[in-house]
């Protein structure tokens, strides 16, 4: 059976009612039970309002609406932390935080002890890579086990794997505030993830907003291009190969995406998945990544020569200058002198006027 990916091209004014749609193509119903509590995993890369970078107000508001209407009642939210991102300004910043207020949705934040508990779990799928590198036990959140899960990234190209969509999307959510231990082995973690992602979840479905896309060194530090598309399915893999198509990369080249491939976890062979909706066969962004700095910096000490030494860097108090250090170039440096005028300059455009018609508060 082939895979089955939704893909629409879409416009402010009918933005809400195509997510509807869209999830209708892609057999939402059939993957995700009404009867199991559906997560809305949504992707706050930056607190900064980076449109590209983060899950858009109008992908998380038409996909509640579209839950609703579907009439799944039991919705809820999971944010997690990282060294370098607030997920309180982050959802303040980019008009989420209203959204999840005016549907009455409960926000739970993975980081937090009140909110979700960790807990060891020993995946029945023989693991690539986390059981070597948490050899103390792989830790998820409890919250998440028998219940539906819906990511919510962005297309975007990012600087260590290449893309980064749906599969990416878990590597938050998932993994706690040391995710960064496995930066050498990230493909393979990517597949790691995903196994026990279908060993947990009721079901699995992914929203993709390619209303504005990311181009450049990702997922942050990015040239935000208005492409107008979104896209939805239920098979991980093959929702990130189409992005990657249409971004302008070979699916099969990324080895996330290869390896979830022949580990049967989805379908990245591009002949292989059923497009249903817009022709995309001669879609190309022509996007490439490139580096920035911090993208520099990870590549000499995650894959290059100092990568046998990273138990020091990146396992010590070290780490600490490194994430001052991220965050010292992305907000003070990179977002003053070059992300602020990109978003100005998206503003101007519809999906920006979109963007601003939302509340902040």
């Amino acid at each position: 059976m082939k895979a089955k990916v939704a893909v629409i091209k879409t416009n402010p004014a009918k933005v809400l009612a195509d997510i509807d749609k869209l999830l209708k193509m892609a057999d939402m119903e059939k993957a995700l039970p009404k009867n199991s509590t559906t997560i809305l995993k949504d992707n706050i890369t930056w607190h900064f309002p980076f449109l590209s970078a983060n899950t858009t107000p109008w992908q998380l508001e038409g996909v509640i609406l579209a839950l609703k209407a579907a009439g799944y009642a039991d919705i809820s939210a999971v944010h997690n932390n990282t060294v370098v991102t607030d997920p309180y300004k982050g959802g303040r910043l980019n008009r989420l935080a209203p959204i999840y207020r005016k549907y009455n949705l409960k926000e739970r934040y993975n980081f937090i002890a009140e909110d979700i508990e960790w807990i060891n779990y020993q995946p029945k799928t023989k693991m690539k890579v986390l059981d070597k590198i948490y050899p103390e036990g792989i830790k998820i959140p409890s919250y998440f086990m028998g219940k539906n899960i819906i990511h919510l990234p962005t297309v975007k190209t990012h600087i260590y794997t290449t893309t980064t969509g749906a599969m990416k999307n878990a590597f938050g959510g998932l993994l706690n505030t040391k995710r960064h231990y496995t930066h050498s082995w990230i493909h393979e973690t990517l597949v790691d993830l995903l196994a026990i992602q279908k060993e947990i979840h009721t079901g699995i479905f992914g929203v993709m907003d390619g209303t504005i896309c990311g181009n450049g060194p990702g997922p942050r530090t990015m040239i935000p291009f208005e492409e107008d598309y979104i896209l939805a399915s239920s098979d991980c893999v093959a929702i990130d190969a189409v992005a990657a198509h249409m971004m302008g990369f070979d699916p099969l080249s990324i080895p996330y995406i290869r390896m979830a491939h022949e580990d049967g976890l989805g379908v990245g062979r591009i002949k292989e998945i059923t497009i249903a909706g817009e022709d995309i066969s001669e879609v190309n962004f022509g996007f490439s990544v490139g580096d920035n700095i911090a993208s520099k910096v990870g590549d000499f000490l995650w894959f290059g020569p100092l990568r046998r030494l990273q138990k020091i860097f990146f396992r010590t108090p070290l780490v600490y200058l490194f994430v001052f250090g991220s965050f010292l170039y992305h907000d003070y440096i990179w977002w003053p002198t070059k992300g602020r005028m990109r978003q100005r300059n998206i503003r101007k455009g519809k999906w920006g006027k979109l963007f601003e018609s939302y509340p902040e508060k």
